[in-house]
């Protein structure tokens, strides 16, 4: 996927080979203090985790989004009320309902919070669920990958910066450069041409300057 090719390219500028993990979602803050990984990579938003973690990026700009089925009837987030939700565990839309602070979102919405981002596909295709919230370019690619449609509300529930994490106690300075690496393949046109292997309008998802505090 994006994350797996832009991680390739960009290690192997630094010199390094890369080797991807499947990990606990919820444990990613012990495994990458601990060094058990080296960084978190995969949709991994900055926003709200500024001070969590060392950054690298940021490298792209998602939206967190809810999709649906195509002929589904909701159509906007207050429509929502009374629906179920499925939502990635310690992940950013679990982080939104469950807060209630967002007004736009009805307090009727049931919540269910899964370890695994690739059974909320699974309970949305089988009607367990009514709705799925997540990263938009998660949710493209996987619309992709898997032939599949779904509707995704113009509503954005978040836009926010993706980046590469590492522990806040790794002091070999990648994250640093990291980031260069990844300013060089923006301006050297090889970011886009990454992405715009698995979406449409590249470019849009680039737009981080915007974004960074």
């Amino acid at each position: 996927g994006i994350d797996v090719d832009i991680a390739t390219e960009a290690f192997a500028r630094m010199g390094y080979a890369v080797r991807f993990e499947i990990i606990d979602w919820e444990q990613k803050t012990n495994l990458v203090e601990s060094g058990a990984i080296d960084c978190i990579w995969g949709c991994f938003s900055m926003d709200g985790r500024e001070e969590v973690y060392r950054w690298a990026g940021p490298y792209m700009v998602s939206r967190q989004v809810v999709a649906v089925d195509a002929d589904s009837s909701i159509r906007s987030l207050s429509d929502l009320a009374g629906k179920t939700v499925a939502v990635q565990s310690t992940g950013k839309p679990e982080e939104i309902f469950l807060s209630g602070s967002d007004p736009r979102i009805p307090q009727t919405v049931e919540v269910f919070s899964i370890e695994d981002r690739n059974v909320q596909y699974a309970m949305l295709a089988c009607g367990y669920v009514d709705a799925i919230a997540a990263h938009e370019v998660s949710i493209l690619q996987y619309m992709q990958d898997y032939n599949t449609e779904y509707r995704i509300l113009d509503e954005p529930l978040q836009v926010v910066r993706l980046g590469v994490a590492f522990g806040k106690n790794d002091v070999r300075g990648l994250e640093t450069q990291l980031t260069a690496t990844l300013d060089e393949m923006r301006a050297d046109g090889t970011l886009a041409a990454i992405i715009g292997k698995y979406l449409a309008n590249p470019e849009k998802f680039l737009e981080v300057d915007g974004l960074v505090e």
